[in-house]
């Protein structure tokens, strides 16, 4: 329930909630690119998840890659008030914290069950809020039902039982590595769906990305 309230409640809903309050897409990843890094530095300290030189490389390099991809929609956010900000700082923080609290406490915990509770905590403090700060008037229409499909069953159920499969079988600043590639996944989907731009930087910024999460990943080859 406590992965359920850090990683659906505040780090799902704080990244819809920060771009809905104003913060651009662009900055809104950005902020979240961080992730992987502030990962790895609390599993540092929490988990004694210690890294190699390579990958901490790796972890630099993404960044780096993240940065060059988001560049070129970074815009606007001088418009975005603190409340917008803080929700994607929350967001971020969240989601480093429910990585590791996962890694820490509920790696013997079965995941189906798991997920569960997870979802009931999520409903519960959404629930609240939306009591308290939303309207509750919904526009039913086709891109709305097509849209929370997408949210509920690739990202909040496929997706977040995809990370906690490989958060109990690998390190939780390795498992992380891999939001490096959000970023520069998007950016592609939006240029095939959606004919936005991609630029040269960008480009550049994809293969820098990939390449930093290879290193963060790979293992060590040891020599008998």
């Amino acid at each position: 329930m406590v992965v359920g309230f850090l990683v659906h409640a505040c780090y799902l809903g704080g990244v819809f909630v920060a771009i809905d309050w104003s913060l651009p897409a662009g900055i809104t990843s950005l902020i979240m690119g961080l992730q992987p890094l502030l990962t790895a530095l609390l599993g540092w300290f929490w988990l004694s998840e210690r890294l190699n030189s390579r990958q901490w490389f790796g972890l630099m390099l993404g960044l780096l890659g993240v940065v060059l991809v988001v560049s070129q929609n970074v815009q606007g956010g001088a418009a975005a008030g603190w409340d917008a900000w803080t929700a994607a700082l929350i967001a971020l923080l969240a989601i480093s914290l429910g990585t590791l609290y996962q890694k820490r406490f509920g790696s013997g915990v079965d995941l189906m069950v798991g997920a569960f509770y997870q979802y009931l905590a999520t409903a519960v403090v959404m629930a609240l809020l939306a009591w308290q700060f939303d309207s509750g008037v919904v526009v039913w229409n086709f891109q709305l039902i097509a849209a929370l499909a997408w949210m509920v069953l690739a990202l909040s159920v496929v997706a977040i039982l995809l990370l906690l499969v490989m958060i109990r079988e690998g390190e939780a600043s390795k498992v992380a590595s891999y939001f490096y590639l959000v970023p520069p996944l998007t950016a592609i989907e939006a240029w095939l769906l959606f004919d936005e731009t991609l630029s040269t930087m960008a480009i550049v910024g994809v293969l820098i990305a990939v390449a930093g999460v290879y290193l963060s990943v790979k293992k060590k080859v040891v020599k008998a």
